[in-house]
């Protein structure tokens, strides 16, 4: 007898549901006080904790090509799960080690990146290939594989949503030393999504017809269909387009080293498995909407992975956290999407399943542009809650609430979608392979979203103010525990006010007896994107407006043509 029914979902699903909600509770723990961690513990400054933070998240999400081609060609899903599992529970361990001796910056460190390198790779033999497992599980044309999706996605978000709230909680203390349980608890979860992962797979891992899935290399289940090797001069054509695009990303762009590997293997890789001399027309059209699909979705996540960085410090320092007397973790603010995708995945299942089962369900690329929309209008939310805001001023914990419940909006829409899509779409000799490319985009997009974030503004108020103020009162202004850092902004001298609010030094002044504000010498630090000087934090949000916006209103446009190109598949 099948587990399988048309009614229902095979127990298998449901197996890796737990297994992945287990992996994604370490990497979410880890990832809502990482920042913190740089930032407090190791005192690194808002820019250098911005630029790891996005060389960390891009390479988790490049890896996923290597993990693939491994899987495909060599191991099979199953091996490659457990070694990226073993790689990620070492990494988190070496995490709680920098967190132990974070007063040691310099072992702490060395100890950070290598927890970090032992995760990347980790999480590029791990992720690919359960995600490709649950396509796996239902027959092909099986129309339950989005809602599968859905159903895996929110495993996804499960374990999301209970990672910051006890990895904060025990890693957000306000005390450095506390970092290191945070990280200890993710360590905990990925021990327990390998021992769940190899102690069901064989029962209920399996093909509708009772065969294992992910013990052999994708290749060998080929019937139809033989593997063609790429042609060496199209390994060395695309190679030297690589070398071409780094050289000119890292000595002209200055992107640097991380960066421009990552971007120019975005371009390069796709053509190189493109030009697969093995490829059918209708294939080789399926995989171009993918690489479409892809290139839009790196607008999507460069906004919404803000989470982890930008929109960290805002809750830090910009959002009013108080509540019944005590003060929420800023990191507790990471959780508002998970459970608002948990809550709100079944209602798309079931708007989904309505409209198909009526044949009025829009195809997956007008689903994407609809959760680019969203996501646009969920900073410009928050643009609007900031626009004109006071230095010093913070503002309500509902405006922020609000972004990320409009953000859970979109992230339905695009992402589950997304991994359906590359499964129906992709060839089944490249399967895994072209889910590392879909990854590939969002590593891509986590690398941007770093740079995006050193943007974020600070204020900066005016030496000559400051040292006239301490003249009037004959008194040190500022505490010796305020770190003041000397600058030039349009040969201005200022001081950037990385520790202090505008409503402290004005409290500071009056009870040294002046009566006075200082409004007028406030300054901002201004920093600059394509030309535009980003100033205000509503500046900043209207950034990610103007570009998830357009991107959404291009796709929605070329959907049609994707859709043709998709020959039968929606």
């Amino acid at each position: 007898m099948s587990e399988a029914t048309p009614k229902g979902h095979p127990k298998g699903l449901y197996v890796l549901f737990v297994t992945e909600m287990w992996e994604r509770f370490s990497y979410y723990g880890m990832r809502a006080i990482f920042t913190l961690f740089m930032t407090k513990a190791l005192l690194f400054s808002k820019e250098r904790g911005s630029d790891v933070y996005g060389d960390y998240t891009g390479l988790v999400y490049l890896t996923p090509l290597l993990g693939g081609y491994v899987a495909d060609r060599f191991w099979g899903n199953r091996k490659s799960i457990i070694f990226g599992g073993v790689l990620m529970a070492l990494g988190q361990f070496s995490m709680f080690l920098s967190g132990t001796f974070y007063k040691d910056v310099g072992l702490a460190t060395n100890l950070m990146y290598l927890g970090l390198g032992l995760l990347i790779f980790g999480n590029g033999f791990f992720k690919p290939n359960i995600s490709t497992m649950v396509g796996q599980l239902y027959p092909e044309g099986d129309k339950r594989v989005d809602s599968a999706f859905t159903i895996f996605y929110m495993g996804i978000n499960l374990g999301a949503f209970i990672a910051p709230l006890l990895c904060g909680f025990l890693g957000d203390t306000g005390r450095p030393e506390d970092f290191r349980w945070g990280f200890l608890a993710a360590c905990a979860g990925m021990c327990l999504s390998l021992v769940l992962f190899i102690s069901l797979k064989d029962r209920y891992i399996v093909t509708p017809d009772g065969r294992q899935i992910g013990d052999k290399p994708n290749t060998a289940r080929q019937t139809t269909e033989t593997a063609s090797p790429v042609s060496t001069a199209a390994a060395a054509i695309w190679g030297g387009i690589f070398v071409a695009l780094f050289a000119g990303l890292y000595f002209g762009a200055e992107a640097g080293v991380i960066g421009s590997f990552i971007y120019s293997l975005t371009i390069a890789a796709p053509g190189y498995i493109l030009s697969d001399p093995g490829l059918s027309k209708i294939e080789r059209d399926r995989i171009i909407v993918i690489y479409v699909v892809a290139f839009f979705v790196i607008f999507f996540w460069s906004a919404f992975e803000q989470a982890g960085a930008s929109l960290t410090y805002f809750a830090e320092e910009q959002t009013n956290r108080e509540s019944f007397g005590s003060i929420i973790p800023a990191s507790y603010f990471q959780a508002i999407n998970a459970v608002a995708i948990v809550l709100l995945a079944p209602v798309f299942v079931g708007i989904w399943g309505f409209l198909g089962k009526r044949n009025l369900e829009p195809a997956s690329p007008f689903k994407q542009a609809l959760g680019l929309f969203m996501l646009a209008l969920g900073y410009l939310v928050i643009a609007l809650g900031v626009k004109d805001l006071q230095p010093g001023v913070k503002v309500s914990m509902l405006w922020l609430t609000s972004l990320y419940t409009i953000h859970t909006l979109g992230e339905l829409a695009l992402s589950p979608i997304g991994l359906s899509m590359v499964n129906k779409l992709a060839p089944v000799k490249f399967a895994s392979l072209l889910m590392g490319v879909w990854f590939l985009s969002t590593s891509a997009a986590n690398k941007f979203a770093g740079e995006l974030s050193t943007l974020y503004p600070e204020p900066v108020v005016a030496v000559t103010t400051v040292q006239k103020l301490e003249v009037d009162t004959g008194t040190t202004l500022f505490p010796a525990n305020y770190k003041l850092d000397s600058q030039k902004v349009g040969g201005v001298d200022v001081i950037a006010m990385e520790k202090i609010q505008l409503g402290e030094l004005k409290d500071a002044a009056q009870k040294d007896g002046i009566k006075k504000t200082i409004e007028s010498s406030l300054v901002k630090n201004p920093k600059r994107f394509l030309g535009v000087e980003i100033v205000t934090l509503y500046d900043f949000f209207m950034l990610f407006v103007v570009m998830a916006g357009a991107a959404s209103v291009v796709l929605f446009f070329v959907s049609r043509k994707l859709l043709q190109m998709m020959h039968g598949v929606r």
